[in-house]
């Protein structure tokens, strides 16, 4: 599964960078030879990129993916299938204050 190369851009005043660092665990250790790197961006995101693809965007959803949605997208991908869009969500449980 090497070469694949997986973007996080995370919220960081939200503290999305915790979800950050459990997606990213839950890939290494399914594919260590992918490269994850995070990084902090727009209020309220964590909008994931497979090999420069969007795959998921937190923006549109207002929820987290499913992380072993990601890891089944990762691993078609490594088979060399087309990077595909992940429909799977965890159930929003945030509020606005």
């Amino acid at each position: 599964m090497s070469g694949i190369k997986i973007d996080v851009e995370y919220c960081g005043s939200c503290g999305h960078r915790k979800q950050f660092l459990e997606l990213a665990g839950v890939i290494k250790d399914a594919c260590p030879d992918c490269v994850i790197s995070g990084a902090t961006g727009r209020q309220g995101s964590f909008e994931v990129k497979i090999n420069d693809s969007l795959v998921y965007s937190k923006l549109q959803t207002m929820a987290f993916p499913i992380y072993n949605e990601v890891l089944n997208v990762v691993k078609e991908v490594s088979e060399g299938q087309p990077v595909r869009q992940i429909t799977q969500q965890q159930p929003i449980d945030c509020s606005i204050s």
